[in-house]
């Protein structure tokens, strides 16, 4: 029978719904008591929404236009007699849909695989002793420990909270942050007013707190409403949906093609079976079926080489902008140094002492240290849990053997302040012999604002104006040394009384060394080279900013313009403050608010940002970016949650890769749609100008579907998962408002399919005029083939070797070549498939006329780009 305090958790006290749980909130649950009620309870995870099926998969296969075309070509076949072409057809039809559904399983799995990797975790208190598991590994009484930027994962039931506030609107809809307390409330109170509780779904905007876990997986709130929980989010990127726009226009203006180059075949006395199985090839060779195909292999190709270098992409969308980044707004923490700060320096009223030489013989020293322990919310040790920063100043304390553990069990904890971006600290508030103290710690000018006295080798005296002047320079001086400096200050109450944060008594300061990324400055020059700008947002005194900027070459060997935060204007009218704020490159002292202005400054000058982000106020600026980029190791689940891709190695250089990646993923795709085209259009033009000048026509509509079920799949899809130009990252951006397809991307297409369609019409009618229709009709099906063969080696870039290049270097390419000439070979050698083909065998001469004419069209290609080459010295803009 469940419990009174479990029917309503939220209406009495928390020590009622631990005890109702069998929860000890100073040591959480034991291991025995968490597997049995993870038996008992089953994981923590709403129903699951069904993967995309192989059946769905295979369906729309069935549903697409190129089946539709082929069976009903099976089917005149047949009415008219021809079984044996009905049969082949069928078979294609079989072909196309077993090639395509094996080919979109295959990358739809893989994307929904890369999709898992990005899992939630939650801290927990278990055996005493704080943890980070997977949230659905949560059970009921698990006690959880919450913080600004988490994702509530279960429905929890507060017993402490300090500043807390919550983002319910996922929920019931409210848009204004619910402020949290342990408090009960009415037990009939609605969904909104149940402030004692956190729901699943929800994020915490501000504080932090302790709560149980009172309910999981369909047995909480979210779990109950079932609207929410099927959702669905639509996976397909802008950049799929202007391939298949473009496929579908393609479609429609080649189908009329075809019907006027049907039209004058009939009108020439063509049999009508003919003009209309030929009218259904044309029609199948002008539908790009390989598109949306392909498409989806080279994104998943492409998120699977971006995991390899610790990136996870979260939204598709972000591979197409990925390419277009011109701006790299980053933090410094973290991204441009390590992130492992350690505590070296210690500045107090009596001097400077190195923490890191030896003990400190200093009464005022260990003072300091314990106010650094007591006011971090961390674990130290090889399990380290926590804040990188709090980390450090437990770890510091420990190594002149202060340890938190006994200062808690000395003076216990009664209230935690978390940390506050306008106050600029945070702080705990502890039980001692005739009263409490405050242990605060935060940004040396907040601390010295509050603090009214300071701490001295003889006892407190006031702090007057000649000493906040040299505490001051203390704090510059440190940080111009490129050291995070934290202020640390107490205060001493005989009962806890508001305000707090005032009449403090300033201890000193502590100066923590993060030491700069060993690759940070080569990721630094590679953006550079690919006209990436980066800029330097973060939360550090200008000193210590410039400082770190210098150390990595941010600014190319100048020294770095550095602005405030609070220079970044509020209104972009003033052009003058706007252009100051855009030219610098690093901004100190910048509040989530600034750096979404800075953001939005840069995007109005027409840069396509990249923001990095880690915590829930990053969130709206993350959502703003162009990309937004959570940090993997120490981003909030919210920064995650708004950003389109997560570094997990919080890597600068890892988003540097990203935009190479990017921009290599775009080039295949283009480049396979500028070849699928080419070899699309030489087959109409082939049909339609042999139909204009009143000859036979020169290939049947077998040898067309033949050569599309090789031409569409194979090297099509090699192009679309090839490794890119090594000379991407060299080039400038690309312009966000450049179509697909641009001016000369259909030149090309245009040029190329001219060309193969002169090349095999050349053959034809050589060999129409030498061997007859069934030779000249196996010379043209064996030039367009080849010919489409050697087209692939034509999409290299301009500028390269057109034997050593992208394309020859890319090993499906080979591999789909190795592939593709034993087929088109049997088709023509092969007596049985030959056959099937309307193929016959052809002499030394005509086989010698269609390997020629099939490689005239890439030699003339070569030779007029030599020419380029040296008449522009390959500078010139592709």
């Amino acid at each position: 029978m469940t419990s009174p305090a479990l029917l309503a958790p939220w209406s009495v006290e928390a020590g009622a719904v631990c005890d109702a749980l069998g929860t000890d909130p100073a040591r959480g649950l034991g291991a025995r008591e968490v597997a049995a009620r993870r038996l008992a309870h089953g994981e923590n995870r709403l129903r699951r929404i069904e993967a995309r099926g192989a059946g769905a998969i295979l369906l729309a296969q069935l549903r697409s236009a190129v089946v539709l075309l082929l069976a009903i070509g099976s089917a005149v076949a047949f009415a008219f007699g021809q079984p044996t072409e009905g049969v082949a057809i069928a078979a294609v039809v079989v072909l196309n849909t077993l090639l395509g559904f094996v080919t979109e399983l295959r990358a739809v799995r893989s994307m929904e695989a890369l999709r898992a990797l990005g899992e939630v975790t939650a801290t927990v208190r278990r055996d005493g002793v704080l943890a980070r598991v997977r949230a659905t590994e949560l059970v009921p009484g698990d006690v959880v420990l919450v913080e600004a930027g988490d994702v509530i994962t279960a429905d929890l039931r507060l017993i402490d909270a300090s500043a807390l506030a919550a983002d319910e609107s996922a929920l019931t809809g409210e848009s204004v942050p619910v402020d949290k307390s342990a408090r009960p409330v009415a037990a009939d109170a609605s969904l909104a007013d149940r402030r004692s509780m956190l729901f699943k779904g929800t994020t915490i905007t501000h504080g932090a707190g302790d709560a149980v876990v009172v309910g999981t997986g369909m047995h909480t709130e979210l779990g109950r409403i079932s609207a929410l929980v099927a959702e669905a989010e639509d996976q397909t990127t802008p950049l799929e949906r202007r391939i298949e726009t473009l496929g579908r226009q393609l479609m429609l203006v080649s189908l009329g093609f075809v019907a006027l180059a049907t039209g004058l075949g009939l009108a020439r006395g063509e049999e009508l079976f003919l003009m209309i199985e030929s009218a259904i090839a044309l029609a199948v060779a002008t539908v790009p079926e390989g598109l949306p195909v392909v498409t989806t292999i080279a994104l998943a190709r492409g998120m699977w080489r971006l995991a390899a270098r610790k990136v996870l992409i979260e939204k598709l969308g972000a591979v197409e902008t990925l390419g277009s980044t011109s701006l790299i707004l980053t933090d410094k923490t973290g991204t441009l140094t390590e992130n492992r700060m350690r505590a070296v320096e210690l500045v107090l009223e009596e001097g400077s002492l190195r923490l890191d030489e030896g003990p400190l013989d200093s009464h005022a020293a260990a003072l300091a240290l314990r106010i650094g322990a007591q006011a971090s919310e961390a674990v130290a040790g090889e399990a380290a849990v926590g804040d990188p920063l709090e980390v450090a100043l437990v770890e510091a304390a420990a190594r002149h053997g202060v340890s938190r553990a006994a200062l808690l069990a000395e003076e216990p904890e009664l209230r935690e302040l978390a940390f506050d971006p306008v106050r600029k600290m945070s702080a705990t508030l502890h039980q001692r012999a005739g009263g409490v103290r405050l242990a605060v710690k935060g940004a040396p000018e907040a601390v010295l604002a509050c603090s009214t006295r300071v701490a001295t080798r003889a006892g407190v005296a006031p702090l007057d104006a000649a000493a906040r002047a040299r505490w001051e320079e203390a704090n510059l001086a440190c940080a111009a040394r490129g050291l995070r400096v934290i202020a640390l200050a107490l205060r001493d109450l005989e009962a806890p009384r508001e305000p707090l944060y005032e009449a403090l008594t300033f201890v000193g300061l502590i100066g923590l060394a993060d030491p700069p990324r060993t690759r940070v400055r080569e990721a630094l020059e590679a953006a550079r080279a690919a006209g990436v700008r980066v800029v330097m947002a973060t939360g550090d005194q200008a000193p210590t900013a410039s400082s770190v900027a210098a150390a990595v070459g941010l600014a190319a060997g100048e020294a770095a313009q550095t602005i405030e935060g609070a220079a970044v204007p509020h209104a972009p009218q003033d052009e003058d403050a706007s252009a100051r704020a855009r030219a610098a490159d690093v901004v100190a002292r910048a509040s989530p608010e600034e750096k979404l202005r800075l953001l939005r400054l840069h995007q109005r000058a027409g840069a396509v940002v990249a923001m990095l982000g880690d915590g829930v106020n990053d969130a709206p600026a993350l959502r703003q970016a162009d990309i937004g980029v959570a940090m993997g190791k120490r981003g909030t689940q919210v920064a995650r949650q708004a950003a389109d891709m997560v570094l997990e190695d919080d890597e600068l250089g890892s988003v540097v890769a990203a935009i190479a990646e990017g921009r290599v993923i775009f080039d295949n795709l283009r480049a396979f749609v500028v070849y699928l085209l080419g070899c699309n259009l030489a087959e109409i033009l082939v049909i339609g100008a042999a139909s204009a000048v009143g000859w036979p026509l020169p290939i049947l509509p077998l040898p067309i579907l033949f050569l599309n079920l090789l031409t569409d799949v194979f090297p099509a899809a090699a192009l679309g998962v090839g490794e890119g130009d090594p000379r991407v990252m060299e080039r400038a951006p690309r312009d966000p408002a450049e179509p697909f397809l641009t001016r000369r991307h259909w030149s090309s297409i245009v040029g190329h399919a001219a060309l193969l369609t002169g090349a095999v019409l050349a053959a034809y009618g050589a060999a129409l005029d030498a061997h007859g229709l069934a030779v000249a009709r196996t010379v043209a099906f064996a030039t367009l083939g080849f010919g489409q063969l050697w087209h692939v080696l034509s999409m290299a870039d301009w500028r390269a070797s057109p034997f050593f290049n992208e394309v020859t270097q890319n090993p499906w390419v080979g591999a789909a070549l190795a592939l593709c000439v034993p087929l088109l070979s049997a088709g023509l050698l092969a007596p049985g498939l030959r056959d099937l083909l309307g193929a016959v065998p052809m002499p030394a001469g005509a086989w010698g006329l269609a390997l020629g004419a099939s490689a005239a069209p890439f030699a003339l290609v070569q030779l007029g780009r030599l020419a380029r080459r040296l008449v522009t010295g390959g500078h010139e803009a592709p």
